[in-house]
């Protein structure tokens, strides 16, 4: 059994919401090891939309979820945070008091830390696109079949279909069309779940003539080795249809798996873990939790939000690192320790 690590804070989850508490936590020089199931930093936005643009980061009127992830972990280099990546938790045990928590957490790759405080900040949990009930469709998977777009210069020139009528399949219905020879959106019903200005902008599209819009669903596949030359659509007259394409891109959501974490005795409500507002601390004292993983009245899912409750549950961090030392809060533009801590002082 590997040696013990002892640190102040683990979290788990290096997506944005970790990466930005460890910089938080770092303010405060509380140090960090982050945990993470995927091989790489960066969570979601680098595992299934990296090169997908994002609008909603204050002072980024656009940046691409990759190019969030590389400023973040700019960001909080001058803290030296520790990854253990491609492991997932298979166990928490808690060691201390309501008063002064401890934690030992060890992973299934042999990994054992001990820490004052654990911050969850794992998304949704293990995460698996909900793939739609067509025969066949596992041949075609990662050759002509995605439920991700990693490169987009991947589809250049090429006929591409996106199935659904959610914010997933309209942004890259508007992101794929300036490379892509062709867009086909397929959806069973003239109605979206979208953002409404992206369904307009489709609707322009089509308008054009620039793209193609068919209500229906796909009932058949078809191609050899993998590569696809077309699909069957069922309309909603019970007519078929063959339509041409290279690629399939369905588009019908994650199903979310919380994994080992509900096994750690944290209050759940639909596979969610409910937190305070103040500090977003679980019910269990000195396990916090933030992003997507999270709910409290008036939850948004949304990166910017993950970031205010990491730096709240920073705060409270400090009382369980350093009980017996008074937190003052302090100005990252006027305080000059924090930007020597940074680098810039």
């Amino acid at each position: 059994m590997s040696e013990t690590v002892t640190t102040d804070v683990a979290i788990i989850g290096a997506g944005p919401a970790g990466l930005f508490a460890v910089f938080e936590l770092g303010l405060l020089d509380i140090k960090a090891h982050l945990i993470d199931i995927l091989p790489k930093i960066g969570g979601q936005c680098a595992e299934l939309y990296p090169e997908k643009p994002i609008y909603d980061i204050p002072g980024f009127p656009v940046v691409s979820a990759q190019g969030l992830v590389d400023n973040l972990v700019l960001q909080i280099q001058p803290f030296h945070p520790t990854f253990h990546l491609g492991e997932m938790v298979e166990s928490l045990e808690v060691l201390g008091t309501a008063e002064h928590p401890k934690f030992r957490i060890r992973t299934d790759a042999g990994t054992a830390l001990e820490a004052k405080v654990v911050i969850v900040a794992a998304g949704g949990g293990s995460f698996q696109p909900k793939k739609p009930p067509i025969p066949g469709i596992g041949g075609y998977e990662g050759k002509s079949v995605f439920y991700a777009v990693r490169k987009i210069e991947q589809f250049r020139d090429r006929r591409v279909v996106i199935v659904g009528g959610g914010d997933s399949a309209l942004d890259w219905v508007l992101n794929l069309h300036p490379v892509a020879r062709r867009i086909t959106l397929i959806h069973r019903r003239d109605a979206f779940r979208a953002a409404p200005h992206s369904v307009n902008a489709m609707h322009e599209l089509v308008a054009e003539g620039k793209m193609d819009f068919l209500l229906g669903q796909v009932s058949g596949l078809k191609g050899e080795d993998g590569q696809l030359s077309g699909l069957t659509l069922r309309k909603e007259n019970g007519e078929f249809i063959d339509w041409e394409c290279d690629d399939l891109m369905p588009f019908f959501g994650l199903t979310m798996k919380l994994g080992p974490i509900a096994d750690w005795g944290l209050d759940l409500h639909e596979n969610l873990v409910p937190t305070d507002t103040e500090k977003f601390e679980t019910n269990v004292p000195g396990i916090f939790a933030i992003g997507d993983i999270i709910t409290y009245p008036g939850k948004l899912k949304l990166i910017l939000s993950a970031f205010h409750e990491g730096a709240l549950a920073a705060q409270k961090a400090h009382r369980y690192v350093y009980p017996e030392k008074k937190l003052v809060f302090q100005y990252t533009t006027s305080s000059t320790s924090l930007q020597r801590k940074l680098g810039v002082g």
